[in-house]
């Protein structure tokens, strides 16, 4: 029997992208860290090569098949030590399309129950050779420790209010899906902007890309110095609609104060949630977008949440395309390049 040609070539090597169709340009890509701990430490040219290589990616989830040989012998451990549906959920199937060994350890399954601290719950997984650590934590600096104290490549998967990248780069990568460029939008962030990762992530990423920001919050849940991040604050949900290419809104974080911030539920969502006569201050072609999870009748109205302006559903999709294109760069074949340089 004649071989076929995969067999002429030998199996992929760890890290080869196999049967990846990347362009040239991006085959050994990588970015300027080993770590991805927030937005704000990236350059424009860093997310748009995460955008571009999350484009090439999407088509995985297309196939028949849908894995790829990219990280095989790669191994990536979740530390999710605060509840997720999404973000979890994305980056395990993520990994297990790029072929890497995964492993996820929640905190109640961790010995951190018993009293050991973080570091050393690191350290002691670091000691079994991880090539990525993939975390999320409740306080804000938890990714930023982890990347000081261990060589595997660290990857925030949330901290605390402060940053949750990667929810960050699908948002952008959905806007540019169907606005074709992010320079020159006017982007609608509503809600509570003061408790909220994802609304920090957003504004650095999306003000990098040339977007204009707003945001719209009651006074409780706007945070008193936000206009240095280069935003325009309201305290009206509909002057900030007014010409509004993207509107994104957020959840409010029960968990982090936020349900001290206003009267009634009722009375939030008649003053600032997402309405169909709210949304038609907009531009005719606006797109809805919400992280999730969603509270419907609070921030958002069903009806818009499912109305034809919605992408919600995308962002989650394109949610796993960005892990795949993280996970590639920083242990694909561009990671393993920069280390052979960088040892040399």
């Amino acid at each position: 029997m004649p071989k076929t040609k995969e067999a002429e070539a030998g199996p992929a090597a760890p890290g080869d992208a196999g049967d990846l169709i990347l362009p040239v340009d991006q085959q050994a890509a990588s970015l300027k860290s080993k770590d991805l701990l927030g937005i704000e430490y990236l350059d424009a040219d860093e997310i748009q090569l995460i955008l571009d290589t999350a484009h090439h990616f999407k088509e995985i989830s297309q196939r028949p098949i849908k894995k790829v040989p990219t990280l095989r012998g790669k191994s990536v451990i979740n530390l999710f030590f605060e509840p997720s549906t999404r973000t979890r959920t994305s980056f395990e199937i993520a990994a297990k399309r790029l072929s890497a060994d995964t492993q996820t350890i929640s905190a109640s399954t961790s010995s951190m129950v018993k009293g050991e601290t973080l570091i050393d719950t690191a350290r002691n997984i670091e000691a079994m050779y991880p090539d990525l650590l993939i975390i999320r934590h409740a306080f804000p600096g938890a990714a930023h420790m982890l990347a000081r104290t261990c060589s595997a490549a660290v990857i925030n998967a949330g901290d605390g209010a402060h940053e949750h990248p990667t929810q960050a780069l699908l948002d952008a990568l959905t806007i540019r899906d169907h606005k074709g460029s992010i320079e020159g939008l006017r982007v609608v962030i509503c809600g509570d902007i003061a408790h909220s990762r994802v609304a920090r992530s957003n504004i650095h990423c999306l003000r990098k890309l040339g977007a204009t920001v707003v945001v719209a919050a009651p006074p409780t849940l706007m945070p008193c110095d936000v206009e240095a991040l280069g935003v325009e604050a309201f305290d009206r949900l509909e002057p900030a609609l007014e010409g509004a290419d993207v509107v994104m809104t957020l959840r409010i974080q029960l968990e982090r104060g936020g349900k001290l911030s206003f009267p009634s539920t009722r009375e939030y969502f008649n003053l600032f949630g997402l309405s169909r006569d709210k949304l038609a201050l907009a531009k005719d072609d606006v797109i809805v977008m919400h992280p999730g999870p969603m509270n419907r009748g609070v921030e958002i109205a069903s009806d818009v949440a499912d109305g034809p302006a919605s992408v919600i559903l995308e962002q989650v999709s394109n949610g796993l395309a960005v892990r795949m294109a993280v996970l590639y760069l920083l242990a694909g074949v561009g990671a393993a390049k920069k280390n052979v340089e960088t040892a040399a």
